[in-house]
């Protein structure tokens, strides 16, 4: 079916059990995917998938329901499961079909060219050869993978509001795995772009990164200046990006709770929320509810700002939606999440951040994060590895050493950023970015 004859069959269908109020949220994904091992495609998907969720208003609950079957038939039951549910749900949470914002600003993607399914196989391979190629070093268990998607996003409701958006995606890893005299290292690398230059240099930084981690040593415990790399800073903001959600905070899932006009960390934080930032290929302007996106600086030097609302959760709290209510496939309820999510660059480059250190760890990856981490205490205690800082200078590599703290403590104590942001590739329409920050005397516990 059509998107009108979807639209069509399911207003029908609502206005014959006297509904008023109700919308219809559309999505549909097409991916190509290939993964290499060895030489060889190790794995190849293609899929398209998609579905319609409607939800109304009944005596002030909402119900809902949804499908991946698209006929006639499915469309109109799913508005009289959504009716039935209406009436049966406990939840207390306002019942709210957007009436639309004053104004919608327009996205402003990267062209983005979508290779075909050969095309994809066939960078696939190249990124291989090109990864064993960089060293003799490189051996198996090495792997390439290239992807590609296409997305639609429909939202349409009885009070007239009428919304689209599609976006493009392409990306690539690499995993480079070396051995050398029986010590073998690993090193994982991302891209979200596909031309060639880009995805050899993929290769090359994969190589290189897993080779200056040959010959790690312990480190001793103690306390330590500390350097995150911006991809380890990214992990940490993503970790804990819950804490920012307005509807954890009022389940008293965060901290954060509470905080919004104070001071949370050091002044040379600044978090900014942006669905629209520049050259990212996943941009929005409304959310899952309908409510025009905007871009936010959440901690401005150190001072919440604002939590992240959807409409539920701001009505709540007496605030205006954030329009951080997202929904990334049909079926998913709206759940608050940000979206190019960064923390701002600083003055300094890397070279210079490093100098102000004379004995410190440059942190370049933090294992198990997800599960070392406690994102409603904010205390995270990770198996980590990177290399020392000596008298300013990177050092020789260090390994299984763990480094504990409280993620609500670490914005107080950063005290200063690298200059350059780098992100990681998106989900959906969230993404984090991050630069090096400085963190002094961590609790490093080595042996």
């Amino acid at each position: 079916m059509k998107f009108e004859d979807i639209k069509q069959t399911v207003f029908d269908a609502a206005s014959e059990l006297g509904l008023t109020e109700y919308e219809l949220f559309y999505t549909s994904d097409s991916s190509v995917s290939a993964e290499t091992l060895k030489n060889e495609i190790s794995a190849f998907a293609y899929g398209v998938s998609g579905g319609a969720c409607f939800r109304c208003v009944v005596d002030g609950k909402m119900g809902s329901a949804s499908s991946e079957l698209i006929t006639p038939e499915e469309m109109r039951a799913i508005v009289k499961r959504a009716e039935a549910n209406a009436r049966i749900i406990e939840s207390d949470d306002p019942a709210i079909i957007f009436e639309g914002s004053s104004s919608y600003e327009k996205t402003n993607m990267p062209e983005i060219k979508i290779p075909g399914a050969a095309e994809i196989k066939e960078k696939a391979l190249k990124m291989q050869e090109n990864t064993y190629g960089v060293s003799e070093l490189v051996t198996d268990g090495t792997q390439s993978y290239v992807f590609s998607g296409e997305s639609e996003f429909r939202l349409i409701n009885s009070k007239g509001l009428d919304l689209e958006n599609k976006y493009k995606t392409v990306g690539a890893y690499v995993q480079a795995v070396i051995n050398r005299d029986g010590e073998s290292e690993e090193s994982f690398e991302s891209t979200d772009k596909l031309d060639d230059d880009t995805t050899l240099a993929l290769s090359k930084k994969a190589v290189d990164g897993a080779i200056a981690k040959l010959g790690a040593k312990e480190v001793e415990s103690g306390k330590y200046d500390v350097i995150f790399s911006s991809k380890q800073t990214r992990a940490l903001l993503s970790t804990f990006s819950s804490v920012f959600s307005g509807r954890s905070a009022q389940l008293g899932l965060s901290l954060l709770a509470g905080k919004e006009g104070q001071k949370i960390a050091s002044d040379c934080v600044t978090i900014v929320d942006d669905p629209r930032r520049e050259g990212c290929a996943a941009q929005t302007s409304f959310d899952g509810e309908g409510v025009a996106t905007y871009r936010k600086t959440v901690i401005e030097n150190g001072v919440l700002n604002t939590l992240l609302y959807d409409l539920t959760s701001a009505m709540k709290a007496g605030r205006e939606s954030t329009a951080n209510g997202q929904r990334s496939v049909y079926a998913e309820p709206v759940t608050i999440a940000p979206y190019s999510f960064y923390i701002e660059g600083g003055k300094k480059t890397f070279e210079e951040l490093c100098a102000t250190v004379k004995d410190g760890i440059y942190i370049t990856a933090l294992k198990g994060l997800h599960a070392g981490a406690n994102a409603v205490t904010g205390d995270f205690s990770i198996d980590s590895e990177g290399f020392r800082i000596r008298d300013g200078k990177i050092a020789e590599a260090v390994k299984s050493f763990t480094v504990a703290g409280n993620f609500f403590e670490l914005l107080k104590s950063v005290e200063d950023i690298s200059s350059e942001v780098t992100f990681g590739l998106p989900s959906c329409f969230t993404s984090y970015g991050a630069p090096e920050i400085l963190v002094r005397n961590m609790s490093i516990a080595g042996k």
